[in-house]
């Protein structure tokens, strides 16, 4: 019998009566008072025998637990020792829980790298129409996964204002495609670039699905949706090779990594050695397809940004290395000098 409780444990003689009027040991009638953090559960549940009583009742032959790494996962909650504040750009604000997967995900970074991560969330719109002033005193900038045309010319302007400030940044998915399109507005010149989802007849269709690519003379590649995965939607995991010596490759410390999908269109590869001959660099790619799966911005500091999903395949003891490197990132750009803010300001 679990008892929730608010501030205190559940007196000897309730217990008593409890026991009594259910039928169960006295010991079997279990204290769960709020905790500071749900990771705290399992560790007041243990520390009254909880799982002992269960093992023996269904006679089950284990050993006892080992609750280490779990008591280092709530000390590094409890007590962190550095502080920042993320953005996260995005238009499914009214319900957080479209990015529970994501913000969990941020949650095991700050426990892994022992930070008080802050998220703050800003409608993408809000961007749009009112610039990018709200973004100013953040440490990093995450741009998650989306679909359709509601506030993405906003996700478009946080990219740039990352790539411009050197902020840190993360964009997964819909993210990357603000990404890639940024750049080739702003840094190749083609005003016009955008995504199919969106504009299906742009004079630059950099990102797109495989069966209509074309490069920019209009000229269609003739591809079925057989030639390569893209041309329908791509889900579960997918393997991708990385580049040595990307952020990527330093954080994964492998060549080949999995990673699950859910998307259709993808970076068109007519406009990729043009990106690269730029600044932008692909550093990850399908492993059967060659699709770009990750690009970065080598020398802007902190600039990822992939078309899987990593954050799920986070978990508080073990967290993804892309959100790891993130968070750090965060607390390297957060200790800058005033001075060195002040320079890069100036130069902007």
């Amino acid at each position: 019998m679990i008892c929730r409780c608010e501030d205190r444990a559940v007196p000897k003689s309730a217990r008593g009566k409890i026991a009594l009027f259910t039928n169960v040991e006295e010991r079997a009638v279990i204290s769960l008072q709020n905790a500071e953090t749900i990771y705290q559960v399992p560790l007041i549940l243990h520390d009254q025998q909880l799982d002992d009583i269960v093992v023996e009742k269904l006679r089950l032959d284990c050993p006892s637990a080992n609750l280490t790494e779990w008591h280092d996962v709530v000390d590094a909650l409890i007590h962190p020792r550095r502080s920042v504040e993320i953005a996260i750009v995005g238009k499914y604000l009214d319900l957080l829980d479209a990015y529970k997967s994501l913000i969990e995900a941020i949650s095991h970074a700050g426990i892994r790298t022992r930070t008080k991560v802050v998220i703050r969330y800003i409608d993408a719109e809000e961007i749009g129409a009112n610039g990018t002033q709200v973004l100013e005193d953040v440490d990093a900038i995450l741009v998650p996964g989306g679909f359709g045309q509601r506030g993405f010319e906003g996700k478009i302007l946080a990219v740039g204002y990352a790539r411009k400030k050197q902020s840190p940044y993360l964009g997964i998915c819909y993210g990357l495609h603000a990404a890639i399109i940024e750049f080739a507005r702003n840094v190749l010149g083609m005003k016009e670039a955008h995504s199919t989802e969106i504009n299906p007849n742009t004079e630059h269709p950099v990102i797109g699905l495989v069966t209509e690519w074309r490069d920019d003379e209009g000229v269609v590649e003739h591809r079925t949706v057989d030639d390569d995965l893209g041309g329908t939607m791509r889900l579960g995991e997918q393997a991708c090779a990385l580049k040595d010596g990307s952020i990527a490759h330093s954080l994964y410390k492998k060549k080949m990594v999995y990673e699950r999908h859910r998307h259709r269109y993808e970076v068109n590869n007519d406009y990729i050695e043009r990106l690269e001959s730029s600044g932008l660099s692909g550093v990850g790619r399908s492993d059967a397809d060659d699709l770009v799966e990750m690009i970065e911005i080598p020398g802007h500091g902190w600039f990822v940004a992939c078309q899987f999903h990593p954050e799920f395949n986070s978990s508080p003891r073990d967290c993804h290395p892309l959100f790891r490197g993130f968070i750090e990132a965060a607390n390297q750009h957060a200790e800058r000098p005033d001075d060195e803010m002040s320079i890069e300001a100036a130069a902007s």
